[in-house]
């Protein structure tokens, strides 16, 4: 086979995001999960939106990632991993105007700069290192993003993890108890906080200075609580001028009241 026939081969006969299911058919492992990727989400799109003016980045929540192509008798879900939150820069949110169902690695320029793991269980699923199996392998040798973070809910702590050459190595918390993100100019940490009515240890984003990311709904709250206040300001505002006009009303009518008695007195 030459150099052009390999090239056609591998453009042709191996399958894309279309052609590979884009679930494994599990349930989501348990009800944290989903706020938690909206949280990440929601917060960090405003600073993407800006760092790609282009639009061309994105995200996947519980999507899968193929890395090989499973031989049969093995099914097409065994040659990926499903990230529960990854980004991609520099690469189009949509394929041939349909959104992606999966991220298909050999049709691909760029791997993820990121991926995030929420520990459902004891956290050996995310750290396995079995070549070829383990979830922190495939990560390590195949996937390769920059940065690996494992976030454990219930020890409400984030382990993360930033490849250097060919490993993984384990990064070290900032002053702010923060790990910095430095190709996106954020931070990632924990943020002990209500969200969607639930109090717990989040993992968020902050900006480069230690502000803290809002998420879509936080936003919205924000500026209606903005809103309200100026609102409330304006009222406050109409009612001291309302106060102060009967105070001016007042006091004229005492000096004419005051004026008519002194006329009366003089002309008595």
């Amino acid at each position: 086979m030459n150099v052009t026939e390999k090239s056609e081969f591998l453009a042709t006969d191996f399958p894309d995001h279309t052609q590979l299911p884009d679930s494994d058919g599990s349930f989501v492992k348990n009800f944290q999960e989903h706020p938690q990727s909206i949280l990440l989400t929601t917060s960090i799109r405003p600073i993407l939106d800006q760092v790609h003016p282009d639009g061309q980045y994105c995200i996947g929540q519980d999507s899968g990632i193929y890395w090989r192509v499973a031989q049969p008798p093995e099914p097409p879900e065994k040659g990926a991993e499903a990230p529960d939150w990854f980004y991609v820069p520099d690469v189009p949110p949509t394929v041939d105007g349909n959104l992606r169902r999966s991220y298909v690695m050999w049709r691909e320029l760029m791997p993820p700069l990121i991926i995030l793991e929420f520990v459902s269980g004891d956290g050996s699923e995310e750290r396995d290192k079995t070549p070829k199996k383990g979830k922190f392998w495939i990560y390590e040798r195949i996937i390769r993003p920059a940065f690996y973070g494992i976030y454990e809910v219930k020890k409400a702590k984030i382990e993360c993890y930033h490849l250097v050459e060919d490993r993984f190595e384990l990064m070290s918390e900032n002053q702010r108890g923060h790990y910095q993100i430095e190709p996106m100019g954020l931070e990632l940490g924990i943020w002990q906080g209500i969200y969607q009515g639930v109090e717990l240890p989040w993992m968020r984003w902050w900006d480069a200075e230690g502000n803290l990311l809002l998420a879509a709904d936080e936003r919205a709250e924000q500026a209606e609580l903005a809103v309200e206040q100026a609102e409330l300001a304006a009222q406050q505002a109409q009612s001291e001028a309302e106060q102060e006009r009967q105070r001016r009303i007042e006091a004229e009518l005492r000096i004419q009241a005051l004026e008519a008695r002194l006329r009366e007195i003089e002309g008595s």
